[in-house]
């Protein structure tokens, strides 16, 4: 992945500034900047899908996961994004099928052991779903991990479970 280059650089940098202060129109206005040629760029639709997701415009933030994930794949970012956007969609199965196989790809990112268990306590594969919180356990930090788990509704089937994990 090429680097991008000033000034290319530095709207994305305020882009993401825009995007802490919860000013998603300034945001956008920053990546409007960016030349055309550019805004493909990895770092670009990175900050794009944050926008999405901030935003909860879903069906946008899939499209520009989507195309992360094609040229970036080895970006742990694309891939999460892409099934968080599916899911909100309800399209929690495809999201299922979409994350899996960057587990493998990516065996030190607790947050993809942790969305497949969310996924599948949504789809009611409870055991399935209390393994795949148990590795995500594993990999991340467990006192901040159980105590997301604890306030995810996704994770509401197992509530009664997550502290003896």
């Amino acid at each position: 992945m090429n680097l991008l280059e000033p000034p290319d650089s530095h709207y994305v940098k305020a882009a993401h500034g825009w995007l802490e202060l919860g000013d998603h129109q300034s945001a956008f206005g920053e990546l409007d900047l960016i030349n055309p040629l550019m805004r493909a760029h990895p770092a670009v639709l990175a900050v794009r899908c944050e926008i999405y997701g901030a935003t909860e415009k879903w069906d946008l933030l899939l499209t520009f996961a989507t195309a992360l994930v094609k040229t970036a794949p080895r970006y742990s970012f694309g891939w999460i994004q892409r099934s968080v956007a599916l899911h909100e969609l309800k399209r929690t199965q495809e999201a299922f099928d979409l994350l899996l196989p960057a587990n493998k790809k990516f065996p030190t990112v607790a947050t993809i052991p942790y969305n497949l268990a969310c996924y599948c306590a949504q789809l009611g594969h409870l055991k399935v779903a209390r393994n795949w919180l148990h590795s995500a356990f594993e990999i991340g930090d467990t006192k901040e991990l159980k105590l997301i788990a604890l306030d995810d509704p996704d994770l509401e089937p197992l509530q009664n479970q997550i502290g003896s994990l």
